[in-house]
């Protein structure tokens, strides 16, 4: 007795195509080097004159670094604010104190600014903390939502959120996130961002497909076998009738072969 026909689903042959979420990244200010600029000198104490030019130099930079930026900063509204040095800290004075970014440090989210004292009996080093916010429109979500669900347009509502809270960048257009599942669990007020969805899969490995593969004025089609799962518009590996492997994408999640 034969088996039933397997229902194919439709590749195109492409080179190595990905799909990737249309998303903001953070902007090319978050890197920014800090200038030949230099503090006021301290007596050995970290006095509000001081944190005050601190904050100045911090504010300059990031107003800088969103000038550069262009018109993708747009509608982020910026907020810095510094902390403070531990306590227990026992300065040397210093007549000249030049404030610098860390290597691998950026002006976004929590970041730590670099004081070294440049004109003293004793050279220090120290590290103040800095916050800096990124304010601007999101989608938020009205209510929890449960790992492997997909995104519906009611789900999430527009508002503001801190696009700089966290490492993964906000998604702003909701073409990005309707339609997509939910990577984990995922609670009420949270900004949807990259890192918490991804495509649907609606191929499995194993699963019989059509190739369709053409040029200019001609297009032919075959049989073949994926051997990765895949999402439409995502790369997927195919097996064909010839035993060589080709690399193809999802073109959609239909039954009939195109």
């Amino acid at each position: 007795m034969s088996q039933p026909p397997r229902p194919s689903l439709p590749i195109r042959l492409a080179s190595a195509l990905g799909l990737a979420l249309a998303a903001s990244a953070a902007p090319a200010f978050a890197q920014a080097p800090a200038g030949a600029a230099t503090l006021p000198g301290t007596t050995g104490d970290i006095g509000p004159d001081f944190v005050a030019a601190a904050q100045h130099w911090v504010d300059d930079a990031v107003a800088q670094g969103r000038g550069a930026a262009g018109t993708d900063m747009a509608p982020l509204r910026m907020e810095v604010s510094i902390g403070t040095l531990d306590s227990r800290l026992r300065l040397a004075p210093c007549a000249s104190v030049e404030p610098y970014m860390p290597p691998g440090q950026r002006l976004w989210g929590r970041a730590r600014l670099g004081l070294r004292c440049i004109d003293g009996a004793v050279r220090w080093n120290v590290f103040l903390p800095v916050t800096v916010k990124a304010i601007g429109p999101a989608w938020v979500l009205r209510d929890g939502v449960a790992p492997g669900a997909v995104l519906k347009p009611g789900d999430a509502v527009q508002a503001e959120a801190d696009w700089a809270a966290d490492a993964s960048p906000v998604v702003a257009d909701p073409a990005q996130w309707v339609g997509r599942v939910a990577t984990r669990g995922l609670a009420a007020g949270q900004p949807i961002r990259q890192s918490m969805v991804r495509t649907q899969q609606v191929m499995q490995a194993g699963a019989a497909v059509r190739v369709l593969a053409g040029g200019q004025g001609f297009e032919v089609s075959t049989e073949g076998q994926t051997l990765s799962a895949g999402a439409v518009g995502e790369p997927v590996r195919v097996r064909m009738p010839n035993g060589r492997i080709a690399t193809g994408q999802v073109v959609d999640a239909g039954q009939h072969a195109h």
